[in-house]
C-alpha cells in the first residue's frame, strides 16, 4: 500500500477517535475501558499473526522493550486521555498531542543525549503560546471557579492531557528501540497492547474500579471503532510510516488529526471556538509544521568555465 494511502488512512481514523472515546466516557470508568480496548485490540492483532503462521512468543530482550512501549503508549498515555476529556473538549485534548513534536526530540535527549536543533526549540515556545492563548478563556474561567470554592476540573483535565501527549512522546521513542530487536511490526504491536492493557487491569484492580459491561449501543460502536480501526489499524499504518520514511515525516499526521478532531468537536460536540482559540490553534499547528518542515537542498551551481577545464574522468 503506498505511503500517502496509509498517511491518509490513520489520519482519518486518529482525527475521529478522540470524539470516539467521548462515547465510552460515563457508563464504565475510563481505565476500564482502557482494559477493554486494548485486550481487544491485541487480541486481534495476535490472532492475525496466527492466521499468518506466526510463533507469538518474543525472547525476554525483546519482551522488556514491547513492556516499556505497552506501559507509555497504551497505559500511561491513554488512561491520561479518557479521564482528561471527561474535563476537557476532545478536540482540545487532539491539539496537545501536537506537542508530541517536541516532546520527543526533548526526552530523546534526555534519554540518549541525541542533539535538539534550534529550530526546534524555538518552534517549541511557538507552540507553547498557541496552546496558552488556545486554553487562556478556559484556563481563566477554572481559576475562577476554584476562587469561588469550586474545583477547577478543567486545569485537572488539561494537566491529564498534557502527561497523555508526554507518555506518548516516550513510547514513540521506545518504538525504535522495538523495531532493532523485531521486524514482525504486528507481533511486538500486539505485545506491547497485552502489556499496557495488564497494567492498566491492575491499576484498575487495586483502585477497587469495577469491571461493568457495556449496555448501550453507542458504547460498543465506539469501543469496536476504537479497538480495531484506532488501535490496529491506524498503528500499524503509523508504524509502518515511521519504518518507510522515518520518524520525522510521518509525525506530520500529529499536525492533520487535531485539525480533524476540532472539525468534528464543532459538528458533534457543539464547540465553539472564539477569535483567540483559533489564533491558538493556528499558532500551535503552525509552529509544528515548521518545526518539521525540512526545506529542499538547492541542487550545487556549475561553473561552465570550470567544467569545461576540469579533468575528465574515466570509469
Amino acid at each position: 500500500m503506498p505511503s500517502y494511502v496509509l498517511f491518509t488512512i490513520a489520519s482519518l481514523i486518529w482525527g475521529s477517535t478522540f470524539w470516539a472515546i467521548t462515547l465510552q466516557l460515563g457508563e464504565i470508568p475510563p481505565a476500564v475501558s482502557v482494559v477493554y480496548r486494548f485486550a481487544l485490540a491485541s487480541g486481534a492483532l495476535f490472532a492475525w499473526c496466527l492466521v499468518r503462521g506466526d510463533k507469538l512468543w518474543l525472547p525476554w530482550r525483546t519482551q522488556k522493550w514491547t513492556l516499556m512501549q505497552g506501559f507509555f503508549t497504551f497505559g500511561l498515555s491513554y488512561v491520561c486521555t479518557y479521564n482528561s476529556e471527561q474535563y476537557v473538549v476532545s478536540a482540545l485534548v487532539a491539539v496537545l498531542f501536537a506537542l508530541m513534536v517536541f516532546w520527543t526530540p526533548l526526552l530523546s535527549r534526555l534519554s540518549f543525549g541525541t542533539a535538539i536543533p534550534r529550530k526546534t526549540w524555538t518552534a517549541g515556545v511557538g507552540a507553547i503560546a498557541g496552546v496558552v492563548l488556545l486554553f487562556w478563556h478556559s484556563i481563566q474561567g477554572a481559576l475562577h471557579d476554584i476562587n469561588q470554592g469550586g474545583q477547577g476540573h478543567f486545569l485537572l483535565g488539561l494537566g491529564l492531557g498534557i502527561v497523555a501527549s508526554i507518555a506518548s512522546a516516550g513510547g514513540s521513542i521506545v518504538v525504535g528501540k522495538v523495531r532493532e530487536q523485531s521486524s514482525n511490526l504486528i507481533l511486538t504491536t500486539g505485545w506491547s497492547m497485552f502489556w499496557g492493557t495488564c497494567m492498566v487491569a491492575l491499576w484498575c484492580v487495586l483502585s477497587g474500579q469495577q469491571f461493568i459491561l457495556p449496555h448501550t449501543t453507542s458504547y460498543v460502536l465506539g469501543l469496536l471503532h476504537l479497538a480495531i480501526f484506532g488501535s490496529v489499524v491506524a498503528f500499524i499504518c503509523y508504524f509502518t510510516l515511521i519504518n518507510r520514511i522515518g520518524s520525522a515525516k510521518a509525525v506530520y499526521i500529529g499536525v492533520i488529526t487535531p485539525v480533524l478532531s476540532v472539525l468534528m468537536s464543532i459538528k458533534l460536540e457543539h464547540y465553539r471556538p472564539g477569535l483567540i482559540e483559533w489564533l491558538g490553534m493556528a499558532v500551535c499547528l503552525g509552529s509544528v509544521a515548521w518545526a518539521l518542515h525540512t526545506p529542499k537542498r538547492k541542487a550545487p551551481t556549475i561553473n561552465l568555465t570550470d567544467a569545461l577545464d576540469a579533468p575528465l574522468e574515466t570509469p
